[in-house]
């Protein structure tokens, strides 16, 4: 087995049992990831799945004590310090995935909808997805959406941002989040809504003048995409300006270069829908290449969380009990990470877990590929 594997980055792990240690962390770790691989989500499940792999796992696992309870998976889980399985996933995607100048990293949050429990609200986690690659590059977990703002730049810190070029919704659009993308080698383009209203209302009445000069104001570089596909028709229009001396905020945004407004309608048969959003950037003006970062932006909704919802069920997920929702919210990134770089079968990522349940050979590349 490779030396550098995935487990190897995981073996570091403190283990948070005290006493009665009869089955090894790493072999716990190593159970529940290939069960959720092959589409295990439940604790009973996923001991059922390992008693039915026991001699395959035995090949990779000293299993001392043979498979572990339900009731020891949950518990081990459940204690699991999550910052210390974070620091491990981390030094795994750094090993896997080769930094990529002019990377797109979309940065979003997600409500864990059945994480509360008896004085407790839903879980919100904050996640970073680089958008070439196809893979998380980390997240941090807030208890409530409006702590979004506190949350990113702790997400920030962990990320390699040189020569990246970050988007994030109106929640994030804050002067000391944009500086610390630029401090850390990387640009940004930053949604404007009502958060911050002068910023906002001063580039809408801007936009609006221009429009109703016919762009004649200043020059503005722009950019059209026209997509169809099954009776829908998405057309895209961007205007981007380095016109910005007369922001008297433009000094609070670090490296602040441009102001975009995109425009965007649907068709879709009878129904037509517009909506006009404004964005601020550290970006040249570029109406092209700021129009498909802008665009990017729905990769972390359509790639990671979709996913996460249709082929996890990850709104569905009951656990509660301590750091259990956290952790395994990382073991359900960990898991579609390692599907997505399996490119050899073509299927889905539910076809994907299907056949590395069905086939050992196959769960082998997904789980040791890297």
């Amino acid at each position: 087995m490779n030396s550098k594997n995935i487990l190897d980055h995981f073996s570091e792990l403190t283990d948070p049992r005290e006493d009665n240690k009869r089955h090894k962390l790493i072999d716990i770790i190593t159970i529940v990831l290939c069960a959720s691989i092959c589409g295990a989500e439940k604790w009973d499940d996923i001991e059922t799945f390992g008693r039915a792999k026991e001699s395959w796992f035995r090949r990779y696992l000293e299993l001392p004590h043979g498979i572990p309870s339900h009731d020891t998976l949950a518990r081990v889980f459940a204690l699991l310090d999550p910052e210390q399985f974070n620091r491990c996933f981390l030094s795994w995607i750094r090993s896997i995935n080769p930094h990529h100048e002019q990377e797109i990293i979309n940065i979003d949050g997600k409500t864990l909808r059945r994480s509360h429990g008896e004085g407790k609200c839903d879980i919100h986690m904050i996640s970073a997805w680089a958008n070439k690659a196809g893979l998380t590059l980390g997240q941090v977990k807030t208890d409530e959406k409006s702590n979004e703002i506190t949350a990113i730049p702790q997400l920030l810190e962990l990320l390699e941002l040189h020569g990246c070029i970050v988007t994030i919704d109106a929640m994030g659009t804050q002067k000391e989040i944009a500086q610390s993308i630029c401090e850390g080698g990387g640009e940004y383009v930053l949604a404007l809504k009502g958060n911050q209203a002068t910023l906002n209302e001063d580039i809408d009445l801007y936009f609006q003048d221009a429009v109703e000069q016919d762009f004649s104001i200043a020059t503005f570089d722009y950019h059209k995409t026209v997509d169809k596909d099954h009776g829908r028709i998405e057309i895209r229009e961007c205007w981007v300006t380095d016109d910005i001396d007369w922001l008297s905020m433009k000094d609070q945004w670090m490296n602040l270069q441009s102001i975009c407004m995109m425009k965007t309608q649907r068709v879709i048969g009878e129904s037509q829908s517009e909506e006009t959003l404004l964005y601020i950037s550290s970006l040249a003006p570029q109406a092209e290449t700021i129009g498909e970062v802008i665009r990017s932006h729905w990769g972390i909704e359509n790639s990671l969380h979709w996913v996460l919802d249709i082929a996890f069920r990850e709104d569905e997920c009951r656990k509660r009990k301590d750091h259990s929702a956290e952790n395994f919210a990382m073991l359900r990134r960990i898991t579609l990470n390692l599907l997505k770089q399996e490119k050899t079968c073509k299927r889905s990522i539910a076809g994907k877990r299907l056949l590395a349940g069905w086939d050992e050979s196959y769960l082998e590349k997904v789980l040791f590929q890297a």
